[in-house]
């Protein structure tokens, strides 16, 4: 009985972060676009109707849907359902690594982890689709990191400081030397992250980040469909580096550690 609890108890979790996800895929979507994503009803970007209630359920419209506009047709992209699924999945494991609080939903902790995956989730698809990171997510995720100061007092403020500049300097001086090697926004996506999350995480994260991403720039000049002269987007994998850190970050390098002690 108890672990059927338990696993409602999750469900619900997984269903809050979808909600909340699936207001950030406006964001995503409308941002780019210079549109007021606070104010206006949601609609089809190809034939502009209006969407019902029915439409909005997180993941669950989609797949009823079978990924299509009910008026037009026109078939709806997968970053809708995926970012949903991410907010889910984001949701319960910040309750788990983080503890549910006092109030048996979350704890203070992890809500300044559950925003910072939501802010990661913007900054990868925004940035995936234009190339573009914004200012004001790097000032949000600053801003974070200073509350986070009275929320995680094992980070201290040499620690985050030193977080802001371990990956973020190495970079530019990579970006100053070599052309195109990394964009301004990723730059200081790592030193407001670093800030945030203390420089313990930045180093599995930078890891995680340029693994995924060099393993997807190998994969796409084998297919033919990226030339070595070409750029992409790293913030997205950045940002998986970061959220993976962000939740397991010292226990992986803890883990590290110790292989190279054996």
């Amino acid at each position: 009985m108890l672990t059927v609890l338990i696993g409602v108890l999750y469900l619900f979790r997984f269903i809050f972060g979808a909600c909340v996800f699936s207001f950030l895929t406006v964001v995503i979507y409308r941002l780019p676009k210079g549109e007021n994503f606070v104010y206006g009803r949601s609609h089809c970007p190809d034939c502009g109707r209006m969407l019902s209630a029915g439409e909005l359920i997180p993941c669950v419209s989609y797949l009823v849907q079978r990924g299509r506009c009910l008026g037009c047709g026109m078939r709806i992209s997968g970053q809708y359902i995926l970012v949903e699924c991410l907010g889910g999945i984001a949701f319960v494991f910040c309750s788990a690594c983080f503890g549910s609080g006092e109030t048996g939903f979350l704890s203070l902790r992890g809500w300044i982890g559950f925003i910072y995956m939501g802010i990661l989730t913007v900054v990868a698809f925004i940035d995936w689709n234009t190339k573009i990171i914004y200012d004001r997510f790097h000032i949000f995720i600053v801003l974070l990191g200073i509350a986070a100061i009275w929320v995680f007092p094992e980070h201290g403020i040499k620690e985050k400081l030193f977080g802001a500049v371990i990956v973020s300097v190495p970079m530019l001086v990579l970006a100053l030397l070599i052309e195109g090697a990394f964009g301004g926004g990723d730059i200081k996506l790592m030193a407001a992250s670093g800030w945030l999350l203390g420089f313990r995480a930045m180093i599995p994260a930078i890891f995680i980040g340029i693994l995924s991403g060099g393993s997807y720039c190998i994969w796409m000049l084998a297919r033919g469909k990226m030339s070595r002269k070409d750029r992409f987007a790293f913030g997205p994998f950045l940002a998986i580096g970061l959220a993976i850190s962000c939740l397991f970050g010292e226990q992986i390098l803890t883990w590290y550690l110790s292989v190279w002690q054996i």
